[in-house]
């Protein structure tokens, strides 16, 4: 009997944390992954994404099952970084700094969107859905770095932050404007200071 407890002891998974080396797989799968939609679309080769990466087709496969999923990763990555550089910044700049570099943070991740939401548009017809669940992580790390800005007086109180959200995509939906992105940058600093209190 105890051979046999011992024996089913060591027939049970444990469950593992994803490698070093398979971490960074992905993280450079889905770096070479962004570029690539960036320049190709939906259409990008997953096996040149491979290459690209430096990893097989077999390890992108087992990372990113569809080209759907892999699109989707892209986005989320791209959100999950900005999310986790609003604490970033709220501990190495002024509150009007942290809020001003991470609009500018937000311009870059509004062009990522553009290029995979058509991406995921010729794949699944409605992006909607793959992209609501970030919303929530955005407008908290917006919530607070505007809260912080109000707290040490360099935004007035009454700013709703999602209006300068709104703003910025706002410009980037000006399908006539090539160079919409450059003027979201400089929107950036209209924005903060027209957010300053009135004196």
């Amino acid at each position: 009997m105890p051979n046999e407890r011992m024996t089913a002891k060591r027939s049970r998974p444990r469950e593992r944390k994803p490698r070093a080396d398979a971490r960074r797989n992905r993280e450079r799968i889905l770096e070479v992954a962004k570029a690539a939609f960036a320049r190709c679309g939906a259409n990008g080769s997953l096996d040149d994404i491979a290459k690209q990466a430096g990893v097989g087709p077999g390890t992108l496969y087992r990372h990113f099952p569809t080209r759907e999923d892999l699109l989707q990763a892209v986005y989320r990555s791209d959100v999950e970084k900005l999310a986790a550089s609003g604490q970033k910044f709220a501990q190495t700049l002024s509150p009007i700094e942290a809020l001003r570099a991470w609009l500018l943070l937000f311009v870059d991740a509004i062009a990522t969107k553009q290029i995979i939401a058509a991406a995921l548009n010729s794949l699944l017809g409605d992006p909607k859905k793959a992209f609501e669940a970030c919303h929530a992580q955005v407008h908290e790390a917006l919530r607070s770095l505007v809260k912080r800005a109000v707290e040490s007086g360099d935004i007035r109180e009454d700013l709703d932050p999602i209006d300068l959200l709104r703003a910025l995509v706002g410009v980037s939906n000006v399908t006539s404007c090539t160079d919409w992105k450059q003027s979201a940058r400089r929107l950036v600093d209209i924005l903060i200071a027209g957010s300053r209190p009135v004196k």
